[in-house]
């Protein structure tokens, strides 16, 4: 796990080596441990790392270059399946000189150039600066557990696995004019900016399961992975059973690879119990468990994290967290470098905080509500009658607006007239509409889950471990995302998945010998904070005045709107708490982020 960033300029310009110190800094909390720059001003690139050290902790040192000098690599994330193409190589007669899995990847690009990226089994964002080429390669894994951003003029492309790394080499103030408007529109559906859009005009995402080459004359992307090549067949469930249980103990026993202490969050619910009790297969120690808690028990989970773990005989540590933590909530939105309108980030960053007292790696149930259909959403939209029936694009459409946090008319009625008239032929739907019309071979069930896959993922759900985690320094690391998980959920019909409101059918089925019926159906409880009530309260003041202190608030939205939603939210005659917990983010990000 680490922080990577860089240059590429077309016209061989090179950066001053003190803006790449610069971007290194910006990354010292996803890599404490080392740093590395490798940087070719006379061909205006350079590649740089800021490492964690978790494997080869004494001969991982990034970036790896080629015994020629013609190659650098560096990478962000974890191979998890170097060991077998470590051996792999070695028996092809190739020499490698550390334990390292970044060696790996510089050893398998020499020998099989980009191709290579389709043997990797883990959570990555690459860049490769090739010499020889006279290009640079950034590659980022399947489903985009790693994140990779990049801003591309046309004539210099700067990369980084976060936005902060990449502004100091990006040029430009950054002012409410860089703010990409566009990119609200799309936050105010799905409370989350989606990919490739970011806050910044000028930034963009590297996107999942892509490849970029940047060389003299032009940019080259290429999908070296796909989700909807799978096709859905018939199991019985026995059979069903035994692959996804095999699927899953391999995937997390490679997961256990590191030379570092690790752990796992564990929350007491399905997915996080699931891995921890393949954890326990394939270790001789207690595995070290880490959950908080609060005192009001409607958002308590402590006592049945304590459950799982004395199940599992785990060495568990449990706290008791304050319950209203708004005062972090500037330290989430700083390490997030957008605004994201899920409160749960920041009860993450304090499970962060107490797990990375113990260990530098935790395991996490993430991805296993996106694959078997475990949120609340899907059991509600799908008791429709009609929704198995409806013609296909009435589907998409009804389902879209079913998860919007605004309504296109809301956004209307929200906007400054200018702001309005400017987005009203912007719509939201456009963003969702290509992943469902390149899923409608799946049935209506699995068409809504690949949805999440490629947007909530990558947009929301996976940034949450990732940034939370690594503001703290450790590694989060997920079982469900292995692609082999991800591909034969996608070979299983969603009847598997959902039935009637039977969430997670055949997985909690298959699951509940490992940990027992009552953890196996225990209803979902979800990690957050009660805020609504918040905001009703003891917070109301506080929200009224981050809103109305806002410049970018008072230039994008009609205050007369916002003051009715915040008086309709506090009189309880409407609930308003998701979309002025969006507003709120997106207020306080602007406070630090704007100049």
């Amino acid at each position: 796990m680490c922080g990577i960033f860089g240059y590429w300029d077309r016209s061989r310009r090179a950066l001053d080596d003190s803006v790449l110190e610069t971007m290194a800094r910006r990354l010292v909390h996803r890599g404490p441990d080392d740093q590395g720059i490798h940087h070719q001003p006379e061909r205006g690139a350079a590649v740089g790392n800021r490492r964690l050290a978790i494997i080869d902790i004494a001969g991982g040192h990034q970036p790896m270059v080629s015994d020629d000098g013609m190659v650098a690599v560096v990478q962000n994330g974890e191979i998890f399946n170097f060991v077998e193409l470590a051996d792999m190589l070695r028996r092809d007669g190739v020499t490698l000189t550390t334990n390292s899995d970044t060696e790996v990847l510089l050893r398998l690009y020499e020998r099989e150039g980009i191709a290579f990226v389709s043997r990797l089994n883990g959570m990555f964002a690459i860049a490769i600066d090739d010499a020889r080429e006279d290009a640079m390669y950034l590659v980022r894994d399947r489903i985009g557990v790693k994140p990779l951003y990049i801003a591309d003029d046309g004539e210099r492309m700067v990369f980084g696995s976060e936005i902060k790394a990449i502004l100091p080499a990006a040029g430009g103030e950054r002012t409410v004019q860089a703010v990409d408007l566009e990119a609200i529109h799309h936050y105010l559906s799905f409370n989350y900016i989606p990919a490739p859009w970011t806050i910044w005009k000028d930034v963009r995402h590297v996107m999942p399961g892509t490849w970029m080459r940047f060389s003299r004359t032009g940019v080259q992307t290429e999908a070296w992975w796909s989700l909807a090549a799978q096709r859905e067949k018939d199991h019985r469930f026995e059979d069903w059973s035994a692959e996804f249980l095999s699927i899953l103990d391999d995937a997390t026993r490679i997961r256990l690879r590191a030379d570092v202490p690790w752990g796992a969050f564990l929350s007491g619910g399905v997915d996080s119990s699931t891995i921890v009790a393949l954890m326990t297969r394939h270790v001789d120690q207690p595995v070290k468990t880490f959950c908080i808690g609060f005192d009001d028990p409607l958002y308590d989970e402590s006592p049945f994290a304590r459950e799982a773990a004395r199940r599992f005989g785990c060495d568990h540590t449990s706290e008791i967290a304050q319950l209203n933590m708004l005062d972090r909530w500037p330290e989430v939105l700083y390490h997030l470098d957008q605004p994201h309108g899920d409160a749960s980030f920041i009860p993450t960053l304090r499970v962060s905080e107490l797990a990375a007292k113990h260990v530098k790696v935790v395991l996490t149930g993430d991805g296993g509500d996106e694959l078997f259909a475990g949120y609340d959403k899907y059991a509600g939209y799908f008791s429709q009658p009609d929704a198995f029936t409806r013609p296909l694009a009435d589907f998409h459409r009804s389902y879209f607006d079913s998860i919007s946090l605004f309504s296109p008319q809301a956004k209307q009625a929200l906007y400054q007239p200018g702001i309005a008239k400017g987005l009203r032929d912007v719509d939201s739907f456009a963003v969702a509409e290509p992943w469902l019309q390149e899923a409608q071979h799946f049935d209506r069930i699995n068409q809504v889950l690949y949805l999440d896959m490629q947007l909530l993922l990558s947009g929301n759900n996976l940034v949450k471990p990732d940034r939370m985690g690594m503001a703290v320094s450790i590694e989060a690391r997920t079982p469900f995302l292995d692609w082999r998980m991800m591909e034969f959920a996608f070979r299983s019909r969603g009847n598997t998945k959902l039935r009637a409101d039977d969430k997670k059918h055949w997985y909690k089925r298959a699951a509940a010998p490992l940990m027992g019926g009552d953890l196996a159906y225990r209803r979902k409880q979800m990690f957050t904070v009660p805020i609504g009530d918040w905001f009703r309260t003891s917070s109301y003041d506080w929200l009224a005045a981050t809103l109305d202190n806002s410049d970018l608030v008072h230039r994008l939205f009609r205050a007369d709107v916002v003051r009715d939603m915040l008086v309709r939210h506090r009189d309880g005659s409407a609930n308003f708490t998701r979309e002025l917990r969006a507003l709120a983010a997106l207020a306080l990000w602007a406070e630090q982020a704007l100049a």
